[in-house]
């Protein structure tokens, strides 16, 4: 091997060793970015008691299952669109699934209007899509679901094509 052929040979280790650390920390770094999700301020999660996993008064079990199929229920009924994935999927985008969770950071809460609940909804928006049938309390996960559902719709046809914070 000759000196030019080593010393090329030695760049591209370099080149690829450099690289390889570049991603490295390019993945470290997005790991460790911060999402609504995981930025939002969260109260620390009620553990639900053993009962409450068994249906309450409205028949669903009172957790995360439970609200979304109640939640599909309401919005069945009221002909708005979407799905228990697209929910599912968004909730755990926008709080991991805790009803209390609240965003203290976002430009929202920097103006006195934090988004809280499972799909991160501020007080304006919640009481404006609000659905008649449930609870008006924008901390209540069937009806934070459901409000959150409803301005999907209204605004981009269903919480099914919502793929970001919205």
């Amino acid at each position: 091997m000759t000196t030019h052929t080593q010393n090329r040979t030695a760049r591209l280790r370099t080149l690829s060793l450099t690289a390889l650390a570049t991603t490295a920390a390019a993945a470290a770094a997005l790991t460790l970015t911060s999402t609504s999700a995981h930025a939002a301020e969260t109260k620390q999660p009620t553990t639900p008691a053993a009962g409450d996993s068994q249906p309450g008064s409205s028949g669903y079990a009172n957790n995360l299952d439970g609200w979304i199929k109640e939640s599909l229920a309401v919005m069945k009924a009221k002909g708005i669109p979407g799905t228990y994935e697209g929910l599912h999927r968004n909730i755990m985008r926008e709080s991991s699934g805790n009803p209390n969770a609240q965003n203290g950071w976002d430009v929202n809460a920097q103006k006195g209007t934090p988004s809280k609940g499972l799909l991160q909804v501020i007080q304006p928006t919640f009481n404006t899509y609000h659905v008649n049938g449930t609870a008006h309390s924008l901390t209540d996960p069937v009806a934070n679901i459901t409000a959150a559902a409803n301005y999907a719709a209204d605004r981009y046809g269903s919480i099914d094509n919502v793929n970001s914070a919205y």
